[in-house]
């Protein structure tokens, strides 16, 4: 992990997000997670420890799960590649690396129930 903001926040309440949960789990195994961040980032402290939580409650698979440390000047593995700009980003993608939704830091819900959203209008649509 490198990432000390992904660690599962211990007081998060999975039942509180049922739904999230179930489509996180649901897809468990055939999307990935792409997290830019940095534990110096006070949005991705505020964000990622609840995400890690809700991704460790669906039993998402580790390798499932990369993460991606920027550091003060947003600089790191994949932020061209990705046009990352800001942090927390997580990218959600399918087997053939073809991005299916992304939550940039600015949404004004959590990060596993909107992307959970997304992923379930995405799974929808195809």
């Amino acid at each position: 992990m490198s990432l000390e903001t992904m660690r599962p926040n211990p007081t998060w309440d999975a039942a509180s997000y049922d739904e999230a949960v179930e489509t996180l789990a649901a897809h468990s195994d055939e999307l990935t997670y792409k997290i830019w961040g940095g534990d110096w980032c006070k949005d991705c402290r505020a964000l990622l420890p609840d995400f890690g939580a809700a991704l460790e409650a669906a039993e998402v698979p580790g390798e499932r799960i990369e993460e991606f440390a920027l550091d003060q000047d947003k600089e790191g593995p994949g932020v061209e590649e990705y046009d990352i700009e800001l942090i927390p980003t997580i990218v959600v993608e399918n087997d053939d690396e073809e991005e299916i939704t992304r939550f940039v830091e600015e949404e004004d819900v959590p990060p596993a129930v909107w992307l959970a959203d997304e992923i379930e209008t995405a799974v929808e649509a195809a």
